[in-house]
């Protein structure tokens, strides 16, 4: 089954439409990381961009990967070039950050929340240089900051849980826990209990993004527990709970994972992904990044994205392993979030 989307207005055209007053947030829609370089390709400047990514792999297979990947298709765009820094330890991020900026990289990004104090300080100390950070809403005038309704692609997917579900009982695993990781527990609660008000949510926090060994034994405590299905907001540590479902399918069990950020089913396969909740950092990173060189880089404002601006959704790939009446009410939910009919809460 196929879902309909809205036509959106590309990103960077609403950039252009927003108030350029600090503390302005700005609902953009994404226009599609990768997309082909139009007619006007020498007008774009080959800019040097720097990434460091939170204390996971780049490779983390979620949101670490996605921001990689989109600064990757700007490299093979338009000539950007690109590097990537991974932090061991969190005293090594200013240093990380730090080394872009001495070496005169146009823009710098971060990519998660947890870098946002970092950021703020080398914002501060170098107001000549330009940044980027995923997650966080930091209102300074050298810094894009791009903010994600996370609660709103949840509520779809915790839609799905609920209606597919055979126990009534469902997990959710989180990485730290943090304001963005909260919408994510609070958006798929809502959505369970909008479609099935006797099902229980049980929630375990690992308190790392970067541990696969907790991300499993979390899992195994909560399929333990009777859950059939667990939704992971972790990175790199929700890679332990795609382990553990797969380890006990293989001995003849029937779990289920619902991914993040990216359609993980694409990584770890259909036997065990039921669906992923998608959201879009890449799209964020290359219509972001690619702004600065066309001369329209949204400083001191935060971009806000959510289903009607296409910054989250549910996997393209649902339709294999999801019901075509759950996929029906799905559609059903999304309008009604798009419309303001429902309002899904943060925390």
């Amino acid at each position: 089954m196929k879902k309909t989307m809205k036509t959106v207005l590309p990103l960077l055209l609403v950039f252009m439409l927003v108030l350029t007053a600090c503390g302005q947030k700005a609902a953009n829609p994404n226009t599609g990381a990768g997309n082909a370089p139009s007619g006007n390709q020498q007008n774009i400047k080959k800019l040097k961009v720097g990434m460091v990514t939170d204390l996971g792999s780049v490779n983390d297979k979620s949101f670490n990967q996605s921001a990689w990947e989109a600064l990757q298709q700007l490299k093979k765009d338009y000539g950007f070039e690109v590097k990537y820094l991974e932090p061991k330890t969190d005293a090594d991020v200013v240093p990380n950050l730090n080394q872009f900026v001495k070496a005169n990289y146009d823009l710098t990004w971060a990519t998660a929340y947890t870098l946002a104090d970092a950021v703020t300080q080398l914002a501060n100390e170098n107001p000549n240089s330009n940044f980027g950070i995923v997650d966080s809403d930091l209102v300074l005038p050298n810094v894009a900051s791009v903010s994600f309704k996370e609660q709103e692609g949840s509520f779809l997917v915790g839609v799905i849980a609920g209606l597919t579900t055979k126990t009534n009982k469902i997990g959710f695993v989180g990485g730290m826990e943090i304001p963005v990781i909260k919408r994510f527990e609070v958006g798929f609660r809502e959505g369970i209990k909008a479609v099935n008000p006797d099902a229980k949510l049980i929630v375990n926090y690992t308190g790392l993004f970067n541990r696969v060994d907790m991300g499993k034994s979390a899992a195994s405590t909560i399929y333990n527990d009777g859950a059939d299905i667990i939704f992971h907001a972790a990175g790199l540590t929700g890679n332990g709970v795609f382990n553990e479902a797969k380890e006990r399918n293989s001995k003849g069990g029937k779990v289920w994972v619902i991914g993040v950020d990216k359609d993980q089913s694409l990584i770890f396969g259909d036997d065990v992904t039921l669906t992923s909740m998608v959201k879009k950092v890449d799209e964020a990173v290359y219509q972001i990044s690619k702004s600065l060189a066309e001369g329209s880089f949204p400083a001191g404002q935060v971009t806000l994205m959510g289903l009607k601006e296409n910054g989250v959704d549910i996997a393209a790939t649902s339709s294999k392993n999801v019901a075509p009446e759950v996929l029906a009410k799905v559609e059903e939910y999304r309008q009604k979030i798009i419309n303001g009919e429902i309002v899904v809460p943060e925390r």
